[in-house]
């Protein structure tokens, strides 16, 4: 878990204090994309049982499982009132990955909550810019980086 003068881990270049920790721990996220980049930060930071209570009950899971992914960077694409289309990056053993994602969310008794969405999981061309917001080439960043 950061501490509270890290950056978010959302991209936001704001403490993780005062951006997507109060949400995580029981803050109204005041927009879907606030509630999709404290989602983000929960899955960097391990914060399962948030992850699941900010699902939508109709498309809840009954539980929400750990990962060991790392998770290399967020760049939101596009957001409106009710869907966010962002990349995350991330690590699946030494292959450097990107999640393309449209989601959809919805208010439940004034909260956001995470409906579902369309995504496209992908490997990250060795020429594309990396995923994890550098601006680097893939091959020159956290390609470069994996074992």
């Amino acid at each position: 878990m950061p501490d509270n003068t890290d950056t978010c881990p959302c991209g936001s270049d704001r403490p993780f204090a005062s951006c997507c920790e109060p949400v995580i721990h029981g803050a109204t996220a005041p927009s879907a994309e606030a509630l999709m980049r404290s989602r983000y930060s929960a899955y960097v930071t391990g914060a399962w049982a948030y992850l699941r209570e900010s699902w939508h009950p109709d498309t809840r899971p009954s539980r929400v499982s750990p990962t060991n992914t790392d998770w290399l960077g967020l760049t939101i694409l596009k957001s409106g009132t009710d869907t966010v289309e962002f990349i995350a990056g991330f690590m699946e053993g030494a292959r450097v990955m990107t999640l393309h994602e449209t989601s959809r969310f919805a208010k439940v008794d004034g909260h956001w909550r995470y409906l579902d969405g369309v995504c496209d999981v992908s490997e990250a061309a060795r020429n594309s810019r990396c995923p994890c917001g550098s601006g680097k080439k893939t091959k020159y960043c956290c390609m470069k980086k994996s074992p």
